[in-house]
């Protein structure tokens, strides 16, 4: 029999009776009561969406590792164990847990109070080299708990796992015997730790590997209390070496990090350095032996002296060192350390032999014999006065000595076809004393012993004029002046023209007084006599030139009728910059020229000169360490642009010193990324502008159309500047030139006005496909 459910059949008969029994005078019945609510179902678990996090980086930039220090474990007895997150940027700009990491290497070192006699007042401490695992200098973490060094050979490494339920939060733990060797067990919990961690094969949506090195930001903290510390010895900032090095783009400006290191593919900070270079590594025999010290403090005086040692390096550390140049001055301490005083106040044998390597202090040689018995005894001697670092090293002694003398151009008018130029004189923060023979106090008379003059052209380039360097000129009148006359030839006409007034004397610096002094006293550093380079208009009728600037410092300046319309300055190339990484210009030509400025440079070094260059050819270094010269590859021109370019791309040397092409054709001892223009042009104009280098017009920001040659021709400016660092392309690299409209040597044009503007801005003015500021 068929079995019906029971319940709808009781609500099948329940609706007909209802629909019945309702007629037009019935009423409704009450109603029932509501039933019990029932149960709510148990959520489900959130699937892992792909969107939710990524697995491909473009840029190491855009890559993070975070550890905490809740998260480490890296000094005692507790088993070893820590927590990091990995971060990349996605699409949109969203910052997105990064997946899949394989392989990551923690680097950890403690600072420690010094208790002995001799070295530092706190060292650096590996923890891997003090437990004796010196795989890499560093623990990795894999998916197996296994890892291959370098030396391809296998080692124990914690075991890195993800979370599967948050994507991009790894942990790391110690599966093998003992605890992990980044874990200091005898350590001190009050002292500060640094920890870093660089992760592995991670590669962009195509699948390349990321050429920077992916690396977390330091941290210093103290484990005893989880807070975070700042060392003691942390006195170079990385700031200090992007002065010469240029900045890693991408980072904030709270994690500045160095962009150009060569040495083991750049790790990007001074705080990543010292997690090697540091006294237990120096110690194990692998490095004790190699002729020079390890530790980060002393292998770096090496390293930045090289040139200047290098006939006191042997083995190693000469192949190594012996040929790098230091773009500063050797003694100028500070433009290294900007970070505290104690590369002055922490006198100790390993710093200060790491320069003075003839200096042996266990034999008293070179150290008047004296054989101090310990570290401790130095700062006896050096602690202060005049043998103390700062003043030993006669730190800071260009300007303390920069206005030794001072020049004030105060006319110069033109009478009867004579020039006279007035310039008032202060030497040592006086007026010169009537009498004074400033060549008495020159700080070589052979050369830098001229007053510079000269006129800007139409576009207000420098034209080279005759500069007076008559020594019967150079003695101070009773009105603290010296008169500088000059008769014109009778062609010549300053009637229209603009005159610069500057200066090349150098002076004889004493260091120990901050004195100028007659140079038969002796000295010991040459000093640019302190001028502001000024600028007279002559009208047609007036004599008297109008000063318009006292502090007008361009090359290619807009020549302007009126004093009050002065100032847009269009050189593209930064001063600043230049004295950034080498501290201060005036010792780039020292003693040959007593300069501070381009304005000064470009007397000598501008494009209207007809002398051309000193150095026409290019000599790179053979396999066997001499050099020699390439042929079909010359220059023939000595513009401040060409010189500039050419000196740092390594096309000027002769030998092994300064900038220089090597065997191996590596360019060497230019310091900043060679494709960063930005490390030497400005950034904006004086205005807050964008900087170009082209004006949209086609033709260059600066105005200049034509560089001439020592022959008297004529050529493409443009051109000029580009084969001075593209000289390697060679006659492909001609060829491209000349088919865009260049003008080159062997050309024979004889007039600036014949030469052509190129097309070199259709292609690579800022913005475009190929602009300089893409395919650099």
């Amino acid at each position: 029999m068929k079995k019906y459910n029971k319940t709808l059949l009781a609500a099948a008969f329940i609706a007909a009776f209802g629909l019945a029994g309702c007629g037009s005078d019935g009423s409704d019945g009450a109603d029932g009561v509501d039933g019990v609510n029932g149960v709510d179902g148990v959520d489900g678990t959130d699937g892992t969406s792909a969107s939710l996090s990524v697995t491909t980086v473009e840029d190491a930039s855009q890559f993070t590792l975070t550890i905490a220090p809740a998260d480490i474990v890296v000094v005692g007895t507790d088993d070893f164990s820590f927590k990091f997150t990995a971060t990349a940027e996605g699409t949109g700009g969203a910052t997105l847990p990064f997946s899949g990491l394989e392989k990551v290497q923690l680097y950890v070192t403690s600072q420690s109070e010094n208790t002995t006699d001799t070295g530092a007042p706190y060292l650096w401490t590996s923890h891997l080299y003090a437990n004796d695992f010196v795989s890499d200098n560093a623990m990795y973490c894999t998916l197996t708990g296994t890892a291959t060094t370098r030396a391809g050979v296998e080692v124990e490494a914690c075991t890195l796992v993800e979370d599967t339920e948050n994507p991009g939060t790894y942990t790391g733990t110690w599966e093998h015997d003992g605890n992990a060797p980044s874990v200091l067990t005898d350590g001190d919990a009050n002292d500060l730790v640094r920890v870093m961690l660089r992760a592995y094969n991670v590669v962009n949506a195509d699948g390349t590997s990321i050429s920077d090195k992916l690396l977390s930001t330091p941290i210093d903290f103290i484990p005893a209390t989880g807070e975070l510390a700042v060392s003691e010895k942390d006195s170079v900032s990385n700031a200090a070496c992007i002065k010469c090095h240029s900045s890693l783009d991408g980072y904030a400006d709270t994690d500045m990090r160095i962009s150009n290191i060569s040495a083991h593919h750049n790790y990007q900070k001074v705080e990543n350095c010292v997690a090697c270079h540091n006294p237990a590594m120096a110690a194990d025999e692998d490095y004790s032996d190699l002729g020079y010290n390890i530790s980060f403090n002393a292998m770096i005086h090496t390293i930045h002296m090289g040139d200047e040692l290098a006939d006191s390096l042997t083995g190693d550390a000469l192949e190594l060192f012996g040929e790098i140049a230091f773009p500063a001055e050797h003694n100028e301490c500070t433009v290294c350390h900007d970070n505290g005083t104690q590369w002055n106040d922490n006198v100790y044998e390993e710093a200060c032999v790491s320069c003075h390597v003839d200096v042996n202090l266990a034999t008293g040689d070179n150290h008047n014999g004296i054989v101090p018995a310990s570290d401790a005894v130095c700062s006896g001697c050096h602690g202060a006065g005049s043998l103390s670092p700062m003043e030993a090293h006669s730190v800071n002694r260009r300007a303390d000595l920069a206005d030794g003398l001072v020049l004030d151009v105060v006319s110069a008018d033109v009478s009867a076809g004579v020039l006279t130029v007035t310039i008032g004189v202060e030497l040592n923060g006086e007026t010169a004393a009537s009498g004074t023979d400033l060549f008495d106090y020159l700080f070589n008379a052979s050369y830098a012993k001229a007053i510079l003059i000269g006129t800007l052209d139409d576009n207000g380039d420098y034209v080279q004029g005759s500069s007076i360097s008559d020594e019967t000129m150079f003695v101070v009148n009773d009105a603290g002046q010296i008169v500088l006359t000059q008769t014109l030839e009778e062609t010549t006409s300053l009637d229209g023209q603009t005159l610069y007034v500057s200066s090349e004397l150098s002076m004889c610096g004493d260091a120990e007084t901050d004195m100028i002094v007659a140079t038969d006293e002796g000295c010991d550093v040459g000093i640019p006599a302190n001028i502001a380079t000024k600028y007279f208009v002559f009208g047609d009728t007036a004599a008297t030139g109008v000063e318009t600037t006292d502090n007008m410092r361009f090359i290619n300046a807009t020549v302007y009728t009126a004093p009050t319309q002065v100032g847009n300055d269009r050189t593209t190339a930064d001063e600043a910059k230049c004295n950034a990484c080498h501290d201060n210009l005036a010792h780039i030509k020292s003693p040959r020229h007593g300069v501070t400025n381009f304005t000064q440079c470009a007397d000598c070094h501008n494009n209207a000169s007809p002398v051309g260059s000193h150095h026409e050819t290019v000599q790179i270094e053979s396999a066997d360490g001499t050099f020699t010269v390439v042929e079909g590859l010359e220059y023939y021109n000595r513009d401040l642009v060409t010189v500039a370019h050419r000196y740092h791309s390594g096309t000027y040397a002769e030998e092994a010193s300064g900038v220089y092409i090597n065997a191996d054709g590596d360019l060497v001892n230019y310091p900043a990324d060679q494709t960063n223009c930005q490390a030497c042009h400005k950034d904006a104009n004086a205005d807050g502008d964008a900087m170009p280098f082209f004006d949209g017009t086609g033709t260059l920001t600066s105005g200049k159309t034509s560089v001439a040659l020592g022959n008297g021709e004529f050529i493409s400016p443009v051109t000029e500047a580009c084969r001075s660092c593209h000289a390697h392309s060679g006659d492909a690299a001609l060829a491209h030139f000349k088919s865009n409209g260049a003008t080159v040597f062997g050309d024979n044009i004889t007039s600036a006005d014949a030469v052509p503007v190129e097309s070199c801005a259709t292609c690579h003015a800022e913005g475009k496909t190929y602009g300089i500021d893409s395919v650099h």
